[in-house]
């Protein structure tokens, strides 16, 4: 009889298997076989003595020092302490150096056997396998070594040594859950390469003397195994999404901060190709990321930054196009930010980042992305949106950087710089953009996601969020969590966005936590912006699968004139069907039902929600069974929060117009 975990590993591998094609099949029955052979030590890294001398340039000539050392200080501290923070555990205690094998949430450590054959899935065998992955980043070597970088303290350099040997010791290659995935080694890669410069790279202290020469001997080892681990498993097919950009970014980083080998050259070459490559086949022209989430949207852009610096220091810079695609994406995210800073939430998001340049707490990633872009392409709009220049910035383009930040000339910039990314599918209705009185409307009419996978995209076709006064009314409900079922997959589920349900199901098929077996299509059908209102129209065939088909259409009308928001959805069909229409509130609003009427408050907001036709409406909070009504600010974090849900029955052709008055009480904004 089959145990629950290997009925539902089977069940995960043949609808894994109906995402693949034939091709893709054959791909992965040949990665089985090479799993094989290198389990027998064929094709595995061997010993090879590195060029000692020949590493690369830093990312900058001069590295930056304009920072309160003792916010850097606090941090280093606090991890030698053993004090960490993942996700969402908060001053877990470790140790220093921590067990790398251990899943910090659940305690199980993870078996030392032949990595590519672990079954890094299976919680019963290594925990919550991206907990215990998170620490094994070594993010927390950066801060260690930007405080060396800024006091000269020892304390901090030899703590960096620690670490490592620490972990090359826990970790041999190429056993236990540390040597499984390529992203894990190119996130690593590039947080050593960031440490090595702050350490003082071939003079680095911690070099000193026979141990110091011992250790670099080590590390080199180590780093060459990681560049030969990912050259030969490389994220290919459905799975060829930001894991694939990422590992490109790892080698790359690593092969040109330590070109020390005779593979080292080809590396290069091979990683800037497949940068140069995947940069722009998995972004669209109008700078949204196919992936449709958009904390990957920030990742896969910090991750073309980052990449871009290093090539650029180094003389092998990447093309205009490169740039200009990334230039792009920082204007999507100027466009869809509100007055205050607010991103939707669409799309997966969970916390992870490739560097992280500023300890203790998480800057904002995305308005650091928009100064670091001001500067680097002298866009006066990006430093309107993103305020000031911050510290991540500081690391990345030196002191002399904020200069020129401050020297834009921003009298004459015009947000937002889009209201329309067709191919992305996103559009921006609203009025007062960037004053206190703002209210902007981010509606999705996108693909659901990228590659037949759609790894973490949402089923939320022509969904909408709805921020008045810098303040987030209608949301996105988010991401909560990557294993919890039923949660994931109800996050993912189109009942948790604000957009319309046919018959309980979803417009895409779940496959999996992260699969979707077939993809709801969205066509945009006009898009019309005049001096009273602005008007869109689109519709998806998520529903046409059913036994009875069903067209969903959906048209926004916001009438500037009296901050009067129309959402009219038809239902094309021939059968009886229930319909559910959901509107998802901020948790900060005070939600109220009179009658069929809704009423929001939040400060001196007033939204005033009409129902649809008189239909019956419910209000529902927090409710577990079955999951409605949450917003999760944070992965593996979720509060209760409000959610209207209107429904009908309905014979043949539908139509539903939801009213949405928007009342100003007087302005508050703080802009921060």
């Amino acid at each position: 009889m089959l145990t629950s975990n290997r009925f539902e590993r089977l069940h995960w591998t043949l609808s894994r298997l109906k995402a693949m094609s034939p091709m893709e099949v054959g791909f992965r029955l040949r990665r089985k076989i090479q799993g094989t052979v290198e389990r027998a030590g064929i094709g595995l890294a061997r010993p090879a003595r590195a060029t000692l001398g020949a590493t690369g340039k830093p990312w900058l000539s001069q590295l930056p020092r304009g920072f309160d050392t003792e916010r850097y200080v606090r941090a280093a501290n606090r991890i030698l302490n053993g004090t960490f923070d993942v996700f969402a555990l908060h001053d877990v205690q470790l140790g220093f150096p921590p067990r790398w094998n251990v899943d910090p949430r659940t305690g199980i450590e993870a078996p030392l056997v032949f990595g590519k054959d672990l079954n890094y899935r299976d919680p019963a065998l290594v925990g919550d396998v991206k907990y215990l992955w998170e620490p094994n980043r070594h993010l927390e070597l950066l801060t260690l070594a930007q405080a060396w970088h800024l006091t000269g303290d020892e304390r901090y350099a030899y703590g960096c040594r620690t670490l490592l040997d620490s972990w090359f010791e826990q970790c041999p290659y190429p056993q236990g859950a540390n040597w499984c995935v390529s992203l894990e080694h190119a996130v690593r890669l590039v947080n050593w390469s960031f440490a090595w410069f702050l350490l003082g790279a071939d003079e680095s202290i911690v070099f000193a003397g026979e141990e110091g020469e011992a250790f670099r001997g080590r590390w080199l080892a180590s780093i060459y195994q990681h560049c030969h681990f990912i050259a030969r498993h490389w994220s290919r097919h459905s799975s060829a999404n930001n894991h694939l950009l990422g590992e490109a970014t790892g080698l790359f980083v690593g092969a040109v901060t330590w070109p020390l080998w005779p593979q080292s050259a080809g590396w290069i070459q091979r990683a800037r190709a497949e940068l140069a490559h995947e940069a722009l086949e998995q972004t669209y022209e109008d700078g949204v990321n196919k992936e449709q989430a958009i904390w990957y949207h920030h990742a896969v852009a910090d991750m073309m930054l980052v990449a871009g610096l290093v090539a650029r220091a180094n003389g092998c810079d990447f093309s205009g196009q490169y740039w200009r695609r990334l230039a792009a994406m920082l204007e999507f995210i100027a466009s869809i930010m509100d007055v205050n800073g607010n991103m939707p939430a669409i799309g997966d998001a969970d916390e992870g980042i490739l560097v992280r340049f500023v300890p203790e707490r998480e800057p904002d990633v995305f308005r650091s992305l928009l100064a670091t872009g001001a500067v680097l392409f002298g866009q006066p709009e990006l430093r309107v949106k993103a305020r000031r220049f911050d510290e991540k910035s500081r690391w990345l383009l030196g002191d002399a950087a904020e200069s020129s930040f401050d020297a834009l000339d921003t009298s004459m910039a015009v947000l937002p710089i889009r209201r329309a990314f067709p191919e992305g599918g996103y559009f921006i209705l609203g009025e007062a953009f960037e004053t206190p009185r703002e209210v902007r409307l981010v509606a999705d009419a996108g693909p659901l996601g990228y590659l037949a996978i759609a790894a973490h995209g949402h089923a939320d076709a022509l969904a909408f969020t709805l921020n008045v006064a810098g303040k987030p009314i209608l949301v996105d409900p988010g991401t909560f969590s990557y294993s919890a079922m039923p949660w994931r997959h109800y996050f993912r589920g189109t009942s948790a966005h604000n957009t319309v349900v046919v018959d309980g199901q979803d417009q895409s098929v779940f496959g999996g936590s992260f699969l979707w077996l077939e993809h709801a299509k969205t066509v945009v059908d006009a898009f019309d912006i005049s001096a009273d209102a602005q008007v869109l129209t689109a519709h998806h065939e998520g529903y046409r699968r059913l036994p009875d088909p069903v067209r969903h259409r959906r048209t926004w009308r916001y009438d500037v004139r009296n901050s009067h928001l129309t959402i009219t959805d038809e239902l094309l069909c021939l059968g009886v069907h229930e319909v559910s229409i959901y509107f998802h509130f901020s948790p900060e609003c005070e939600v109220t039902q009179q009658n069929n009427r809704i009423s929001a408050k939040r400060d001196t907001i007033h939204i005033t929600l009409s129902s649809p036709d008189d239909l019956p409406v419910r209000l529902v909070t927090g409710s577990d069974e079955p999951p409605l009504g949450w917003l999760s600010n944070g992965f593996d974090s979720k509060l209760p929060s409000t959610t209207a849900v209107f429904t009908a029955k309905i014979r043949g052709n539908a139509s539903f117009r939801s009213e949405i008055v928007i009342e100003q009480g007087g302005s508050n904004l703080q802009l921060v």
